[in-house]
């Protein structure tokens, strides 16, 4: 297959690649000649679309949160904007089950020596986490949630989230219900000042309404 840049798909196949090679057998599988092969094109591909193995790298990270990006921003404001942020929180962990090895790559779980994020790739990662902020801001607004910092709430959120997609990725998850962020989106959203019967029934709307990003 020839690596012309002009080529559809090449690109987007080297990143799945490198990044499921990266998850499922570390650092040591990032060779030129394991990621063109599991992509189905020619070494100098790697070149040709990205210069090298740390730009290739750079481009899983931000793939990564992009696609994270389109699943919480799939998430339509509407009159509860509770129901609205549990939707985002389910968003959260569909993109992690659907994107797994990108996941891993995203958040340091296959460090690579040659990679060195740049302030480049922290704006891109805290763009998304952007979008989390507005969704507390609005529940903020809406006198659901007191008045305080939405960055430190949609922190709390956002690390709480990915404790509980690492466990699960890692099979350490021990949960009594099949839906393991339900009581955590319920006890956090208490926490934040919320109505514990206004959260809980916000939070089975979000259930309702989940779909995937598009």
């Amino acid at each position: 297959m020839s690596p012309r840049v002009a080529e559809p798909g090449v690109r987007e196949a080297l990143v799945e690649a490198a990044a499921r090679l990266l998850a499922e057998e570390g650092p040591a599988a990032l060779t030129t000649r394991r990621v063109t092969a599991a992509a189905g094109t020619s070494t100098m591909g790697v070149y040709t679309h990205f210069g090298g193995k740390e730009e290739l790298v750079r481009a899983i990270v931000w793939e990564g949160f992009e696609r994270l990006g389109r699943w919480l921003g799939a998430i339509r404001p509407t009159d509860d904007p509770v129901a609205d942020l549990g939707q985002q929180a389910i968003a959260y962990r569909a993109n992690a089950k659907a994107n797994p090895h990108l996941y891993a790559v995203m958040f340091g779980s296959s460090p690579v020596p040659e990679y060195h994020p740049s302030p480049d790739d922290a704006a891109h990662g805290y763009g998304t986490f952007l979008i989390l902020v507005d969704a507390v801001k609005r529940c903020i607004d809406g006198g659901r949630f007191e008045a305080r910092g939405a960055i430190d709430m949609a922190f709390q959120l956002w690390a709480s989230a990915h404790g509980v997609v690492t466990l699960e990725q890692q099979g350490f998850l021990v949960t009594q219900t099949d839906d393991p962020f339900g009581p955590l989106c319920v006890t956090l959203a208490i926490g934040f000042g919320d109505d514990p019967t206004a959260a809980a029934a916000s939070y089975r709307k979000a259930l309702r309404r989940r779909r995937p990003p598009g």
